[in-house]
């Protein structure tokens, strides 16, 4: 069944209009370069203070979360802690038949809760691998969700339903969706996304430890590949401190990994095994080559 026009005529509210609320709120409104996507984009921001701001990227602007009984899709563009606390309260307030989903960057525990809400809406969960540095609404981007991987998490005994639209949903935004176990979901992005913001800080914690001693020639002397490799931990720390609560059964898992990993290098160097450290490096030279074909061996295009 085709959903677009359902969603071309639909009220849609976004709870939280920081990056990826505010990119996700453009982009239904449309641009010059793309048409409007639905009927109505309503905004539902935390504070008075922020409803100025907000005014420009939604057509209504609240700080009322009674607002999204008039919406047909409502999205929790909040911390994942957030979310949970919110599905509960979000749910009793919709109208039948609408969909509950959200952008969350952790899921298990999110399609958890969803799996315990009314049936009376539809529920699945949410997650667009994209983002920057820089968060906010002021850094909100129509285009921000092109071309990115949106991982659509279903709840069980929900409705084929939720997943369709959340899919059209994705879709008109210009982003990829894939359909996702949630557990998977999370094991997966512990390996390719919350790894590597670990891997970064700790690059930096023991860059500035070998500082003490070398004093502002070490930071002096840092280029291009100290740079790229550490971009993301300047990501927003509030973020990221809820990103690792929330999944840290799988970040665990992969740090233990990371450090069999790390233990296999160290062994080499120590030992002074030229071989061993060549093909190590050269099978994952290779891996690196070939990477971003599909985001995650294995997931299917909806």
């Amino acid at each position: 069944m085709d959903e677009t026009p359902w969603l071309r005529e639909a009220t849609v509210a976004v709870v939280g209009l920081g990056l990826m609320g505010g990119s996700l709120a453009l982009a239904l409104r449309g641009t010059a370069d793309n048409p409007r996507c639905c009927r109505r984009v309503i905004g539902v921001v935390r504070q008075v203070a922020g409803l100025p701001l907000a005014q420009g990227y939604v057509d209504m602007a609240t700080t009322e979360l009674d607002a999204v009984a008039e919406a047909d899709i409502v999205v929790l563009a909040t911390p994942a802690r957030t979310i949970l606390r919110l599905l509960p309260q979000v749910a009793a307030l919709m109208r039948p038949g609408a969909l509950l989903t959200d952008l969350g960057s952790s899921k298990a525990a999110i399609v958890t809760v969803m799996s315990t809400l009314p049936h009376s809406i539809l529920t699945v969960g949410g997650h667009p691998m994209c983002g920057k540095e820089s968060g906010g609404l002021a850094a909100a981007d129509p285009r921000l969700y092109r071309s990115a991987p949106f991982v659509l998490c279903p709840v069980p005994n929900q409705l084929d339903a939720a997943v369709a639209r959340a899919t059209v949903l994705a879709h008109t935004v210009g982003a990829r969706p894939h359909v996702l176990d949630a557990a998977r979901h999370d094991r997966a992005v512990a390996a390719i996304s919350h790894l590597p913001y670990i891997l970064a800080v700790t690059t930096v914690l023991a860059a500035e430890a070998q500082a003490e001693t070398s004093g502002d020639l070490l930071w002096q002397l840092a280029a291009g590949g100290f740079r790229d490799t550490t971009r993301v931990a300047g990501g927003e720390v509030a973020m990221w401190t809820d990103i690792l609560l929330t999944n840290r059964t799988a970040v665990l898992a992969q740090l233990a990994q990371a450090g069999a990993a790390l233990g296999t290098l160290t062994a080499a160097i120590e030992q002074r095994d030229e071989g061993g450290l060549t093909a190590l490096l050269s099978t994952v030279q290779r891996r690196r080559r070939g990477m971003f074909q599909p985001l995650v061996e294995g997931m299917s295009d909806d």
